[in-house]
């Protein structure tokens, strides 16, 4: 089965060689989506020193940051939102995050609730507190 590899315009370009998703029959598979703007090193809600260590970070910014990010990459693949079948979430402070994440979680995912697994991570590549991995239908 052919796979079609799919590069946004609008999401941040990924920190490695892989692409944004991929396309397989009618699955939409996505990398790891970041809160990272487009064109930028700037994160949403994030506070670094001279050195690139974070001295303050708000989980909400990020996460509003993430799923518009997402968004971006459903759309110019040809799927949406509402098409999100599973999403793994990665959080690098569960204990001080998990309550602010959640209730902006559901604020999204109102109408559609696609599977979830949410787990706590040492770090990500970049100073960011929270990444996706979603698979979504087309």
């Amino acid at each position: 089965m052919a796979t079609v590899k799919i590069e946004s315009k609008k999401a941040p370009k990924p920190v490695g060689l892989y692409p944004h998703a991929r396309k397989v029959g009618n699955l939409l598979f996505l990398s790891g989506v970041g809160p990272r703007q487009r064109g930028s090193d700037k994160i949403p809600g994030v506070e670094l020193d001279h050195r690139g260590n974070i001295i303050s970070y708000d989980i909400e910014a990020q996460c509003h940051a993430v799923f518009r990010n997402v968004r971006y990459i459903l759309a110019e693949a040809g799927s949406s939102w509402a098409k999100l079948v599973d999403v793994t979430v990665f959080l690098t402070n569960m204990k001080d995050d998990f309550v602010a994440y959640n209730r902006v979680y559901a604020e999204y995912f109102a109408d559609n609730q696609p599977c979830r697994t949410t787990v706590e991570i040492n770090c990500l590549p970049t100073p960011i507190a929270i990444e996706l991995k979603c698979i979504a239908t087309i």
